[in-house]
């Protein structure tokens, strides 16, 4: 029996270029993260901070929570390379805490939150042939919101264009939505919504906050009778062994991926 410890949120990029996940999630292939990733994650350690404190009824201030912001720029826990980046360390500081300061006193009030990046117990899946995939971590970046009906999952999401219109981009983040689902209802033996929510933070041009709502995140996961789901889909890989390439996903380049200058598959 082969045990293959997965990620949760690591699910939905299986699909982006799963020869890139592989090198990645299974190989251990590093390259330096970038600023504008290192800005994600300040803002995303910021305003949970200030979540996390509000669901232990212990609130925080903005300005207290701002504290995680900068000290994630300041000393990120990973390699960072700036080196030909559009962004520089000032620009990161400004846009992070414009972004943490709107969240913290517009958007988070707005929601009840039961849980702030919840830790989930493993699932695991057969994929056949003795192959299991165990389903591990954190519902990272993510709040349980609480509804009036079927407790919601809400993932707040940052990138340059994670904002359109007006409103936060959804399509992408379907697969990890559903995993998250899957996990959250593992975990706590509850149902959640069939709505979901991304709050979309975006780090390009003026910085600006929208939400956006997606449906059908748990049976894009699991199928119908219409069509397999993505579980089995990658099943197959996990059992075959075989990661397809994808030389036109948006991450296709050494900026991106650590496989890229070995990879045989991209012009």
């Amino acid at each position: 029996m082969s045990i293959i410890k997965v990620r949760a949120s690591s699910w939905g990029s299986l699909f982006s270029c799963a020869y890139a996940w592989e090198g990645v999630h299974l190989l251990g292939m590093r390259s330096p993260s970038s600023p504008r990733a290192l800005l994600g994650t300040a803002v995303h350690a910021g305003t949970a901070a200030f979540d996390a404190a509000r669901v232990l009824g212990e609130p925080i201030s903005t300005f207290d929570a701002a504290e995680a912001v900068i000290d994630t720029l300041r000393h990120p826990r990973e390699d960072v390379s700036w080196r030909g980046s559009d962004l520089s360390q000032n620009d990161a500081e400004r846009i992070s805490l414009a972004l943490h300061t709107e969240y913290c006193n517009v958007w988070s009030p707005k929601y009840e939150f039961k849980a702030v990046e919840l830790t989930t117990t493993p699932l695991v899946i057969d994929c056949g042939g003795g192959t299991l995939v165990e389903l591990t971590g954190t519902l990272d970046r993510s709040r349980i919101i609480a509804s009036t009906g079927l407790d919601r999952i809400g993932d707040v999401k940052t990138g340059r264009a994670a904002v359109s219109q007006g409103v936060a981009k959804t399509g992408p983040h379907k697969a990890q939505i559903g995993t998250y689902r899957l996990l959250y209802e593992h975990t706590t033996g509850l149902e959640t919504d069939d709505v979901s929510e991304v709050i979309g933070m975006k780090t390009g041009g003026k910085p600006e906050i929208a939400t956006g709502t997606l449906t059908g995140a748990k049976q894009l996961m699991t199928g119908t009778d219409e069509y397999p789901g993505l579980i089995e889909i990658g099943a197959q890989m996990f059992r075959t062994g075989l990661f397809p390439p994808n030389p036109q996903a948006f991450t296709c380049s050494a900026r991106y991926c650590p496989r890229w200058n070995k990879c045989p598959y991209h012009q």
